[in-house]
């Protein structure tokens, strides 16, 4: 899949998009975790959660925050990559008019980030939010939160810590009419190091429920797991 690159808020975006074959198929942007940590559009999570979206027939772009890669600029510690997100959002809109919804998916760092696009975009009708880290960013700003979504957290994070995440979705599950699929994913640390399988899974079956995209048979990825 060849690069592109998109005109941000920075200077040049890079990014890679998959287009999808059926018509005015919904959007989803994906974002990876921290750059300051080495989190790049390549990440294994990252690029789960993208082809997850490429399978259910959406149109997808995964992208580098500015400073990582080829896209330009420098780390501006969340307000600079939200604009980042809200560029690419409006190039992929631009080039599908008709796309009836968004999705986003987010890891760690890139959940922040996802989550933040949310609140500023009524066209996003869910997420699926990977490694919340709760625990090194504050997530007041999801007061009220407009949209159900899901949330993954690895039994063995010692990163985002479990209470930290607990008091997330408690504030989320105060909201009238909002859904927070909560999910814990068994020996996974916060990089799902050998879990990638399982948020595969857990993220069709959650899209499944919600009519997103077309449908993906899990009990086959349960087979083959």
């Amino acid at each position: 899949m060849p690069d592109i690159i998109i005109n941000g808020p920075a200077g040049r975006i890079e990014a890679k998009y998959a287009h999808s074959k059926l018509p005015n198929a919904p959007l989803a942007i994906v974002f990876h975790p921290d750059p300051l940590k080495g989190g790049t559009m390549n990440n294994k999570v990252t690029y789960t959660l993208f082809q997850n979206f490429v399978d259910r027939g959406f149109s997808v772009c995964r992208f580098n925050f500015r400073g990582v890669g080829k896209s330009q600029g420098v780390f501006d510690k969340g307000e600079g990559e939200l604009t980042d997100a809200a560029a690419v959002l409006d190039w992929m809109q631009a080039i599908n008019p008709k796309a009836p919804y968004v999705w986003t998916g987010g890891f760690s760092f890139g959940s922040w980030i996802s989550m933040q696009l949310l609140m500023r975009r009524p066209e996003i009708k869910g997420y699926i939010s990977v490694g919340l880290p709760a625990s090194e960013y504050d997530f007041t700003f999801l007061a009220p939160c407009p949209q159900s979504g899901l949330i993954l957290h690895g039994t063995r994070d010692n990163i985002a810590l479990k209470e930290d995440v607990d008091d997330v979705v408690d504030r989320l599950n105060t909201q009238k009419g909002i859904v927070t699929d909560y999910r814990m994913v068994e020996g996974a640390n916060h990089f799902f190091t050998n879990h990638c399988d399982m948020v595969t899974m857990h993220m069709h079956d959650h899209m499944n429920a919600a009519g997103a995209g077309r449908m993906v048979n899990i009990n086959n990825l349960l087979e083959t797991a």
